[in-house]
């Protein structure tokens, strides 16, 4: 799974990155902007506002801090360390793209949420392809592993297309977002799986992602 995610990650960075600086592709997410501005209702609206929120930094740092003490209840402070290196570092990625590539917003006339940063990439489209990556390595001997999946998968899914829905993005800004996310969380377990194999005097739990 790890090499798939990479996989998928790669392709859709490098697409987005060089359609960033393509007209045909530049005026495809301004048409996209358009559209979905100009098909809003009120029950969509209300919803992706909410996501919005839900989809915030706070909101994932918080989420992430309970996870990690329920890991911590648990033992599986290998765990602790994926979700902790996965979220701090994938959002300190995220935000220096968003300076260096520094890409204008779609204007304020489409917006519906306050914005901050730069548009390219998306910072929420990053914390919920980082939160749903988790979820699917932590949880990949589950039982219920694919239902836990599709539920991740929907949820950066949605974040992703409520952003453009919002007029905080545009289209390429979310791939690039759902991309670094997922390449950041793919290289992540990689490096400490192979790390805590070979080291397993750090940790009590000897593997990680150990949920039964």
């Amino acid at each position: 799974m790890p090499y798939l995610l990479l996989l998928i990650g790669c392709f859709g960075l490098g697409m987005s990155s060089i359609g960033i600086n393509i007209p045909l592709i530049q005026q495809f997410d301004s048409s996209t902007v358009v559209w979905m501005s100009l098909n809003r209702s009120d029950i969509l609206s209300a919803i992706a506002i909410s996501l919005s929120y839900l989809g915030g930094l706070p909101v994932t740092l918080l989420i992430s801090g309970i996870w990690c003490l329920l890991q911590i209840r648990s033992k599986k402070y290998s765990n602790v360390l994926f979700i902790f290196l996965g979220v701090l570092g994938g959002s300190a990625i995220g935000w220096i793209l968003k300076y260096a590539v520094d890409r204008p917003r779609p204007d304020l006339i489409y917006q519906m949420v306050q914005t901050y940063g730069a548009s390219f990439p998306s910072a929420h489209s990053i914390y919920a392809a980082i939160l749903a990556g988790l979820v699917m390595f932590i949880f990949y001997k589950h039982t219920q592993a694919k239902v836990i999946s599709l539920l991740a998968c929907l949820w950066f899914l949605s974040m992703g297309v409520s952003r453009v829905y919002l007029g905080a993005h545009f289209p390429t800004d979310v791939i690039a977002g759902w991309s670094i996310g997922l390449i950041w969380i793919a290289l992540l377990w990689l490096v400490l799986k192979q790390f805590i194999l070979g080291t397993n005097k750090l940790f009590l739990d000897k593997n990680l992602n150990e949920v039964e």
